[in-house]
């Protein structure tokens, strides 16, 4: 298994990865995200929405092959009535995604999962409002629809910004799921970060495999809450 000193090293050399896409990039993950959040919702059907940025998004590869469109395949697979919302915009920090919350809050998600903070580490942005911001998203989903369930990524930085500074940023996620009682997912790239045949040349977005990685990491956590959903 790689190392955390060779996964910071890999890591750093696209540490632009994250928020390094161009406009018409991002413009692109827009429009991808407003197409998904117009799909039709049936009455009877659970949203499941993943809140985030590229990684969530799934840059550089089909929409249906990253995590999110993974989960929607399994939760059909099951026969579940829940329905997959793919809100991930490339760049997106946690500031704009707290600006922007409110237009995916028009319907109750069963189950949020908040993929944000990345983009914050590697550029530099001061750990205590990186911290703030997602404590707010926490607050607002929860002052609008007390009974979702809320799924926390934990995410991890290389040390551009200094190793002090990467590892206070690795804290932020275990801290905010203790404080606002969610259910944190320790690290979202585990045995994907870092490791070069997992990700897409920019060496930082995962590929179709790494995706399946992420996934199959990140669907324990989803599965409880949704049998908890049907008990």
């Amino acid at each position: 298994m790689i190392s955390s000193k060779n996964l910071f090293i890999l890591l750093l050399i696209s540490s632009f990865g994250l928020y390094s896409c161009s406009s018409e990039k991002k413009e692109e993950s827009k429009s991808q995200v407003e197409e998904s959040k117009a799909s039709t919702v049936q009455s009877d059907e659970k949203i499941i929405l993943f809140y985030g940025n590229s990684l969530t998004a799934g840059y550089g590869i089909d929409a249906d092959d990253a995590f999110p469109g993974l989960t929607q395949s399994r939760i059909d697979s099951l026969g579940l009535d829940y329905k997959v919302i793919n809100g991930g915009l490339s760049g997106e920090t946690t500031a704009g995604g707290l600006s922007r919350l409110d237009w995916f809050l028009e319907d109750q998600p069963e189950i949020f999962i908040l993929e944000l903070g990345g983009n914050d580490g590697l550029r530099g942005i001061a750990l205590t409002e990186t911290k703030s911001n997602l404590l707010a998203m926490i607050d607002k989903v929860r002052a609008k629809f007390p009974d979702t369930k809320i799924i926390l990524a934990g995410m991890q930085i290389p040390p551009n910004m200094g190793q002090e500074y990467s590892n206070e940023f690795k804290e932020i996620f275990p801290a905010v799921a203790e404080a606002k009682n969610v259910t944190l997912i320790p690290f979202l790239l585990e045995n994907v970060g870092g490791v070069p045949e997992m990700n897409l040349p920019d060496g930082i977005h995962p590929t179709e495999e790494g995706h399946q990685i992420v996934f199959e990491t990140i669907w324990p956590f989803i599965d409880r809450l949704v049998d908890n959903q049907d008990s």
